[in-house]
């Protein structure tokens, strides 16, 4: 059966745009607007699309309903596994605690907030998504920057803009391996020109991700930082999407970022050291406490001549 689509089947094609856009209507609107459960949600959606399909733009109710099973079995076979195996792995690595391990070690690297962003959301982010996709790098990420002490809110949002470098090589690049099968084209050209496209905004997202938290002066504090982090996605990704291939350019462009990264911070370190205001708050009370303490302490009595030890007071 051969079917050809009309793209303007009213007439008119900014309404013709409003009732193809009816399915993502319903299904954000019910999640955001009604707070309708997920699951449910879905089902509508994909219940408007089938009848829009049908009703509007004419597709043969057998090809619309065998589309439908089509896709969902491309889901359901190409992706959700992917990402039951990734939050599957999560899980395992919180039970044994290598989860907190991970978390201390980013705490080591750096105590700046502006870094540890960058480390988290941006290459451990862009990591997740060459992984899993499909929302696991705000889940398992957003769940590492909470650990770490950011926001719920605010973590979930700035996991969102840092992964907009990556996505198009999400899930084992499976954006690509769909965009090749519907098109028919060269799956090695399109990511090869995927590839020449958003290296440049891989460079632009960690400074708008750092600027989103932070003022201007205080993002040009760790403009190097940031320069490292997206020069090093940007060309990562760039060489292995036109050099090797569309299934590891996020997880190979992550490790790269991540690792040129940690590097970096061993030999160079801002000047003042970012914190959130409770934590500067808190800080600051600290320092006076230990001032108040030294201020309030007796001296101890200098040793005397021929005292064993030079750096505690004797009273031999």
């Amino acid at each position: 059966m051969t079917w050809t689509q009309v793209y303007d089947p009213l007439g008119h094609w900014w309404l013709s745009t409003l009732i193809a856009a009816l399915p993502i209507i319903v299904l954000l609107g019910l999640l955001a607007g009604f707070k309708v459960k997920a699951h449910l949600c879905a089902v509508a959606g994909a219940a408007t699309a089938v009848l829009v399909a049908i009703l509007v733009f004419k597709m043969p109710s057998l090809l619309a309903v065998s589309s439908f099973f089509y896709g969902s079995a491309f889901g359901l076979l190409k992706i959700v596994w992917i990402v039951i195996a990734a939050v599957f792995l999560y899980d395992i690595s919180v039970e044994t605690g290598q989860f907190e391990i991970m978390k201390h070690s980013v705490a080591a690297i750096t105590p700046d907030r502006r870094l540890q962003l960058l480390l988290v959301a941006f290459c451990f982010g862009a990591f997740i998504e060459g992984c899993a996709g499909f929302g696991a790098p705000v889940a398992i990420a957003g769940a590492f920057m909470i650990g770490l002490g950011f926001k719920p809110f605010q973590a979930a949002a700035l996991n969102l803009i840092a992964n907009t470098a990556p996505v198009a090589w999400g899930a084992i690049g499976t954006p690509v391996h769909a965009l090749a099968n519907v098109t028919a084209l060269s799956e090695s050209d399109l990511s090869a020109m995927i590839g020449r496209i958003l290296p440049i905004t891989a460079v632009i997202v960690p400074f708008w991700l750092v600027r989103a938290m932070v003022s201007w002066s205080e993002t040009f504090e760790v403009l190097p930082a940031i320069l490292v982090v997206g020069g090093s996605f940007a060309a990562t990704q760039w060489f292995w999407s036109n050099h090797m291939d569309s299934n590891l350019v996020d997880i190979a462009a992550g490790v790269v970022s991540l690792l040129a990264t940690m590097l970096f911070l061993r030999v160079w370190q801002p000047k003042h050291i970012w914190r959130f205001a409770d934590e500067r708050e808190e800080d600051a009370a600290k320092v006076a406490r230990k001032e108040v303490v030294k201020k309030y302490t007796p001296p101890g009595k200098p040793p005397r001549r021929g005292c064993p030890s030079q750096f505690s007071p004797c009273w031999c």
